[in-house]
């Protein structure tokens, strides 16, 4: 377990002065804390037993001078181990969300979001508290315990001794809490990321779970989930209810034996009545924090467990290289795949897949769901990698690329467009967030949004719901294209972007992307004959091979798939019975 935080020492190893320090004002507040012990046997032999009573006004005042300068102490201690913890976190959560933001899409493709938000959160407050309190309260045990020890010692080794052969038993039992407790709290840890998963898939699902009448279904699963998570709480608490209880037993035996052996010192003069008192002062000052133990050791177990979850993020591996990432210049847009080919696990998406795309032509892609369309275009911007073979732009490998530099001139308007919970005008800017209004009004026109934004009682500054709640599946897609349009690039994507428009308006931003589509190299994923009938070339997939090319005019004539769709959805209306059966087995969704 320590290799997890020698791991993480990146993050904290900046501020270890700040730790130093706290933990240097611990050591001499601990030692302020054990003075009252032994001012309060000076005050027991001398004023009470000796009689000395002009020595009760200083010893009095030097209790409440220590008590001074140990608040003092013991505030700025805890104040730079707050500090410590919380800028270790702070950087800790950067560097998570930087990692993240540079993942692959097939990271995201196996990770449920709710479980990167528990790591987020809740995983990374438990590392936080473990730097900011955790570091400094084990610490402190070590020190009363250490020190505790040296000053029974000073004034009577006999009952130091008896204490002392306490201590194996103690900490035996903590360690053996500790490697029960360990994969307890990973379980834990694991539990709440899938219910936090379950959750937020289920709130963004609101609409879908309604529509079917499933919320007993989702109350049953989420109560599955949180069942889970109160089993291994529970695991926890009992191996707490057994631990707290040894300890204290501990605890009052050895207060028994120091009562026991002590008072027959006392009673047989070797031993004053002040040390004996002292003697059990310094007992009950160590008995406290013996019996917080399993609460801090608990807390490191969480931090701990926490850590390789964050870590699992941090660790894996990099999908780019920045020393074969190096070539940053403007696109011409010539696309070239060859003899390209893309495996999910054994299963092969694309095979052999070759063609090139002149800059300024555009290239239509159709097929049934799952041909391999969205995958053959999410290789352009290297959304994803090739198994096999080489995509290129301008004669360069796309992986010496700089990744920044490549997307910066790739517009891609996705299927399902994503919208953020902003304005109408920040959405469509999102690219170009220094873009003017004019710049924005005119892509916006152009992906024919204009009018339904002006229509809205803000206009641009409008803002959407979550998602793009507010506006309908249309209105989004077209938001989307607009902002891509706004980017301006040499290279444009276009996934089934009009899908969730009626005809008349598909027509109209076909009419109007013809415009936005010269000089740049277009791809275009539709499942309507009418969106690509204009393309330059058109690929015709089955099964992730490109089994027919040509013209919309070369491809109508031949025998083959393309064929086939075209008279599926132009055939004449005798035959229009047929069709919703034919669409649903492929000419609807996407890859």
């Amino acid at each position: 377990m320590e290799g997890v935080y020698r791991r993480l020492r990146r993050f904290y190893r900046p501020y270890l002065p700040l730790l130093y320090v706290s933990l240097s004002l611990m050591l001499l507040t601990t030692a302020l804390q054990l003075a009252y012990p032994y001012l309060l046997k000076m005050i027991v032999n001398r004023v009470v037993i000796g009689h000395q009573f002009g020595e009760l006004l200083p010893l009095s005042a030097a209790i409440l001078v220590a008590a001074l300068i140990k608040g003092v102490f013991n505030f700025t201690q805890a104040y730079l181990a707050q500090v410590f913890g919380s800028r270790t976190s702070f950087d800790l959560r950067n560097a998570l969300y930087k990692k993240l933001n540079h993942q692959p899409f097939s990271y995201y493709d196996r990770i449920h979001t709710g479980d990167l938000m528990s790591r987020m959160t809740a995983d990374l407050d438990a590392v936080r508290m473990f730097f900011a309190f955790g570091i400094n309260n084990l610490m402190s045990i070590v020190l009363i315990v250490f020190m505790g020890i040296g000053l029974m010692l000073s004034m009577n080794w006999v009952l130091a001794l008896v204490l002392t052969a306490l201590m194996p038993i103690l900490a035996v039992t903590a360690l053996r809490f500790n490697s029960r407790l360990h994969p307890v709290f990973q379980n834990v840890r694991r539990a709440l990321g899938r219910l936090n998963s379950g959750v937020q898939e289920n709130l963004m699902g609101m609409r879908t779970v309604k529509s079917f009448a499933k919320e007993p279904f989702e109350i049953d699963k989420f109560n599955e989930r949180n069942n889970a998570y109160y089993d291994a709480n529970m695991d926890a608490t009992k191996l707490w209810r057994t631990f707290f209880p040894f300890i204290e037993f501990v605890g009052n035996i050895g207060v028994v034996l120091i009562l026991m052996v002590g008072g027959w010192l006392v009673m047989s003069q070797r031993m004053n009545l002040g040390d004996l008192i002292a003697f059990l002062s310094v007992v009950w000052y160590m008995i406290w924090p013996m019996s917080q133990l399993g609460f801090y050791l608990n807390n490191w177990t969480q931090a701990t467990a926490a850590s390789e979850r964050l870590l699992e993020i941090l660790e894996y591996p990099d999908d780019f290289d920045a020393e074969t990432e190096h070539v940053s210049k403007e696109m011409q847009g010539r696309v070239e795949f060859r003899n390209v080919s893309v495996k999910f696990g054994d299963k092969n998406v694309l095979s052999n897949i070759d063609f090139v795309a002149e800059p300024g032509q555009t290239i239509a892609l159709l097929g049934l769901t799952g041909a391999g369309k969205s995958t053959l275009t999410s290789l352009i911007a290297r959304f994803r990698d090739a198994s096999e073979g080489q995509v290129l732009i301008d004669g360069i490998d796309v992986k010496e690329w700089d990744r920044h530099r490549l997307r910066s001139q790739i517009g891609v308007v996705f299927q399902e467009p994503f919208l953020f919970s902003t304005t109408i005008f920040a959405n469509i800017a999102y690219g170009r967030p220094n873009a003017s209004v004019e710049e924005v009004e005119r892509a916006a026109r152009v992906a024919d949004a204009a009018e339904f934004i002006d229509a809205l009682p803000e206009g641009y500054m409008t803002l959407v719901g979550e998602r793009g709640l507010g506006l309908s599946g249309g209105q989004k897609q077209r938001v989307a294209l607009a902002r891509a349009i706004l980017l301006n690039p040499s290279i444009l994507i276009l996934d089934d972007a009009t899908s969730a428009v009626d005809m008349e308006t598909e027509y109209e931003i076909q009419q109007a992307l013809q415009q936005v589509m010269e000089g740049r190299t277009t791809f275009i994923i539709a499942h309507r004959i009418s969106s690509l009938k204009r393309a330059d070339q058109i690929l015709v997939l089955d099964d992730g091979k490109i089994v027919q090319r040509g013209t919309h005019d070369e491809l109508a004539n031949q025998e083959g798939l393309y064929q086939e769709i075209f008279r599926m959805q132009f055939q004449d209306f005798a035959s229009m019975s047929e069709v919703p059966v034919a669409m649903q087995t492929g000419t609807e969704g996407n890859c």
